[in-house]
């Protein structure tokens, strides 16, 4: 059986990678992907400690920020698609401008 600290580990990878995209990247998919990838992270971690606790709680809570990423991926993906149609572009640069 694979102990929990890997797993915490794993979570804690996950975790920094989305960090690192979302601070460093200028590309607004990927910061997006990004902010995916810090909440599988955290998902992980709530299953690890869920399964090595017995508890159920850990594993509903999972199911909730799943049903609130599915929400927040459709709605981040469509306003996406409206910035990249009005500025032809990706660039998050180009985001802080959008008074203009």
């Amino acid at each position: 059986m694979v102990p929990l600290s890997w797993y915490l580990i794993l979570s804690a990878i996950l975790f920094c990678l989305g960090i690192a995209g979302f601070l460093f990247k200028q590309d607004i998919i990927t910061v997006f992907i990004s902010i995916e990838l810090m909440l599988n992270g955290v998902n992980l971690a709530f299953v690890a400690f869920s399964h090595a606790l017995h508890q159920i709680a850990g594993n509903v809570f999972v199911f909730f920020v799943m049903v609130v990423a599915a929400a927040e991926a459709a709605v981040g993906l469509a306003i996406i698609i409206a910035v990249v149609r009005n500025r032809n572009t990706l660039a998050v640069d180009e985001l802080s401008r959008l008074r203009d």
